[in-house]
């Protein structure tokens, strides 16, 4: 999970969470309040009958009608009942709701002074009412219709609220969090895309000085003295190519005047071939080495309109000079955009290089002296196709392929350094192009080259 997923993902589980528990305690809170306000207003009426008892002395018709009014908010399905201090009714009110009640009641009443209660969808509230002649008992039974209405609108809006401002904070967490993380992102697209043809690749830094900006600079500062360092190697190689390639071109002028002179014993002659093939070889591999340290893009002039097939006709007439006795077969796939795709930017010595290493690399491991090129396109791509019969590599070494110094285990008995498939990818990346090796076929061993259209 990436890092601006994970901080969307805690926010909005914070929020969600926090939010759930504060409607929650909301609910809660509002019920019990709802209880206690019901609770008051069953109080208010069962003392308001009680004093009115206690105050008119005739229990008659007259008294039952007074206390029946005597409420200014009726209660909804509300019933009252009052008791003297030996537990016996004298008042009932005039509704037909019932209370479930029992003598024990009265006694906790007595004890307790009052009590509130649950009974079915009823309220049930009892209060001990003390006199100095007499002892009363007063049950009041009602259902908080109006208060249980507003509870459960209460219910449904925090669900609704809940619901809606969780989608709402999830959307908004992972928007701003990706607008906040663009710097972040930015910065990935940009190291993401650094290897050693630009070097020179610098993070922008604003001056506001958080945490990606410091990040920013310390990359910066890292690639300076990384930059710097490849600098010093490309440069030592270079100038070690360039040393050594002098003393090499004077033994091989000495050897070759030795070898011309008429006198010259067969047996000393089959020596200097052997010291001429063995300096041509160091020759080749110094040659391979400045090439490598001279691939730069930053001074490697691409941006050339250049003709492939111009290129690769070059390249297999110096293959046939070095190799009389190798064929190559050419075939070209017809398309209506061809001749427009075989038109690339590119730096042409540096192309000519590549598809002459891939050529070379044919007929060396060729086991008929033959290989066969092909161009063709599909809707991205120019591709050029390289392909011969001889020995293939295994997996391990398909991994390897493009490593400076790899030789797989089909290379016993050839010639070479390891160098040239590393120089043809280099130059590939250098083009924004690539190269991939396959084996379609038993005992063929196929170079793909894709340019991009």
């Amino acid at each position: 999970m990436t890092l601006k997923n994970r901080i969307s993902l805690l926010v909005s589980l914070l929020f969600t969470i926090l939010f759930g528990l504060a409607s929650t305690v909301i609910f809660i809170l509002y019920s019990n309040y709802r209880k206690e306000e019901f609770r008051d207003r069953l109080e208010i009426k069962a003392l308001s009958n009680i004093k009115l008892l206690v105050n008119v002395k005739q229990v008659d018709n007259q008294l039952l009608k007074i206390i029946d009014q005597n409420s200014i908010n009726k209660l909804y399905d509300e019933k009252t009942l009052v008791f003297d201090s030996n537990y016996k009714l004298i008042y009932s009110s005039i509704d037909d709701a019932k209370i479930n009640w029992s003598v024990d009641d009265l006694k906790y009443l007595k004890k307790n002074k009052t009590f509130f209660k649950q009974q079915g969808d009823y309220e049930v509230y009892g209060v001990f009412y003390d006199t100095n002649d007499k002892d009363f008992y007063a049950l009041i039974s009602a259902t908080d219709d109006y208060g249980k209405k507003k509870l459960l609108f209460l219910r449904y809006t925090l669900i609704i609220s809940y619901i809606f401002f969780t989608c709402v904070c999830w959307l908004l967490t992972s928007f701003m969090v990706r607008k906040a993380m663009n710097p972040l992102h930015a910065f990935h697209q940009k190291i993401k895309n650094i290897n050693e043809n630009n070097l020179d690749t610098r993070i922008e830094s604003k001056s506001t000085k958080n945490e990606i900006d410091l990040i920013a600079d310390e990359f910066n500062f890292m690639m300076d003295r990384i930059e710097l360092s490849y600098q010093k190697q490309k440069e030592f190689t270079a100038h070690a190519s360039h040393e050594l390639r002098t003393p090499l071109s004077r033994m091989t002028s000495q050897i070759e005047n030795a070898m011309a002179e008429p006198e010259l014993q067969q047996k000393n002659k089959s020596f200097l071939n052997s010291i001429l093939a063995d300096v041509n070889h160091l020759s080749e591999l110094i040659n391979s080495l400045l090439i490598l340290s001279k691939i730069d893009n930053r001074k490697a002039d691409h941006h050339e309109v250049q003709r492939i097939d111009e290129i690769l006709f070059s390249s297999i007439e110096k293959i046939n000079k070095a190799f009389p006795d190798f064929v190559i077969l050419f075939e070209m796939e017809e398309s209506e955009d061809l001749d427009t795709a075989l038109e690339i930017k590119g730096n042409k010595n540096l192309l000519e290089i590549a598809l002459t290493n891939i050529l070379k690399n044919a007929c060396v491991y060729s086991d008929n002296k033959q290989a066969k090129v092909k161009i063709s396109t599909d809707h991205y791509h120019l591709i050029v196709s390289v392909s011969n019969t001889g020995e293939t590599l295994n997996e391990e070494e398909q991994k390897n392929l493009f490593q400076p110094f790899m030789r797989g285990h089909n290379s016993k008995g050839t010639s070479g350094f390891g160098l040239g498939l590393r120089i043809v990818q280099r130059i590939l990346i250098l083009h924004k192009s690539n190269i991939t090796y396959s084996i379609p076929n038993i005992n063929t061993n196929l170079f793909q080259l894709f340019f991009n259209l």
